[in-house]
């Protein structure tokens, strides 16, 4: 099995237009929710959430393209032979909207073989590619994907960019789940009551060792292992037991070839709902015992971003690895009881060279991604 290496990396978030913005801004404790201007949000349970200036509808013109604009814009170049991945669990939402609203858009917007065969033109690749669609683990599937093709010798390069918009579809479905809160995300706290949604984009470029050298590109992580599980509980409910998050971490341990004991922080999926939580936390505590590594949600920040979600916490995992430091978890005050130990108001040093990523969504899903730091 080849080397699978991590090229490029970039983000957009609340917190700026780029990943060094969202670095900076975790690590001070900032948080980019506040009240949401986009649409009236009166008749929902709160009116916070983590948006992007200028990704409203302009011409009746789904927002996510001036996501992707922002997302792209000097991002570098993309082998022509590359395949392109996308995560995205709505896409061109805002476009249905509008029709649904009698105002004018472009329908042809809506299916993802559009955003796809844009993309595709945008990078100058050759096919069109695919969406991994699976609910809030759908940017660590795509990443999962993407280094399962390179590391079998089915592309050399891929591409993969995950995206998705704070909209009023998502955000009244949200709010009738009485998942929302009122306030702004208190993520692993003993007293959170809910998420905050969150708007954003990453876009990685995975190679292969030897495609990086020919290139000349940095190498700025590796993907060592990842795994994928569904625990088949409940359509929106995880597994009280963790069940699938733990399997899908061991397969994640095993293909990267390393003991429990190797992983030195983990980004957790941290939505601050009560059965969240609880549940990643069953899960690491069965995972690792006792040992308090380093753990972080960067959900109090950024908000929930959906199928985004895992690809802009993957592209910090990377600086997190660099910089020998783990972000705070912002909106924590108090730490849930069987969170003690492992996570912290203030920034955590990371000891080792193996950082987990993990994400869980509706439907019972669960992926877990392990980044290791490329040696100088």
């Amino acid at each position: 099995m080849r080397e699978v290496c991590i090229c490029a990396a970039h983000a957009v978030t609340g917190l700026g237009p780029d990943l060094e913005s969202l670095w900076r801004g975790v690590m001070a404790g900032e948080s980019a929710i506040r009240p949401l201007t986009r649409f009236a949000t009166g008749r929902y349970l709160t009116g916070n959430a983590s948006w992007i200036e200028g990704l409203e509808t302009k011409n009746g013109r789904s927002g996510i393209f001036a996501l992707l604009d922002q997302l792209l814009d000097g991002f570098g170049p993309v082998p022509a032979n590359a395949a392109l991945i996308t995560a995205s669990t709505k896409g061109c939402v805002d476009t249905m909207e509008l029709l649904q609203a009698g105002l004018p858009g472009n329908p042809a917007e809506i299916p993802m073989e559009n955003l796809l065969h844009h993309l595709s033109a945008r990078f100058g690749l050759t096919s069109p590619g695919i969406n991994i669609n699976a609910a809030c683990a759908s940017s660590t599937i795509a990443v999962a994907r993407a280094a399962s093709q390179i590391a079998a010798g089915r592309s050399e390069a891929v591409v993969v960019v995950c995206m998705d918009l704070v909209s009023e579809f998502v955000f009244s479905g949200f709010s009738a789940l009485q998942a929302l809160s009122a306030e702004v995300c208190r993520p692993f706290d003993r007293n959170r009551n809910g998420l905050t949604l969150g708007e954003g984009g990453a876009a990685l470029l995975l190679m292969s060792r030897e495609q990086a050298v020919r290139k000349g590109l940095p190498v700025l992580g590796i993907v060592a292992g990842w795994g994928a599980a569904n625990d088949a509980t409940h359509i929106t409910a995880p597994a009280r037991d963790g069940c699938g998050l733990i399997q899908s971490v061991r397969q994640a341990l095993k293909r990267a070839d390393i003991e429990p004991e190797q992983v030195a922080a983990i980004s957790a999926h941290g939505t601050a709902t009560v059965y969240n939580d609880q549940m990643e936390l069953t899960a690491f505590r069965t995972l690792f015992g006792e040992r308090c590594i380093p753990m972080h949600s960067i959900k109090g920040a950024i908000g929930h971003t959906l199928g985004a979600a895992g690809g802009i916490e993957i592209a910090l995992g990377l600086k997190c690895l660099e910089s020998g430091q783990l972000p705070p978890t912002v909106g924590m005050l108090e730490p849930e009881e069987s969170g003690e130990g492992f996570l912290s108001r203030s920034a955590q040093p990371i000891n080792g060279h193996y950082f987990l990523s993990t994400n869980s969504g509706f439907g019972g899903v669960n992926a877990a991604l392990i980044l290791r730091r490329e040696e100088m």
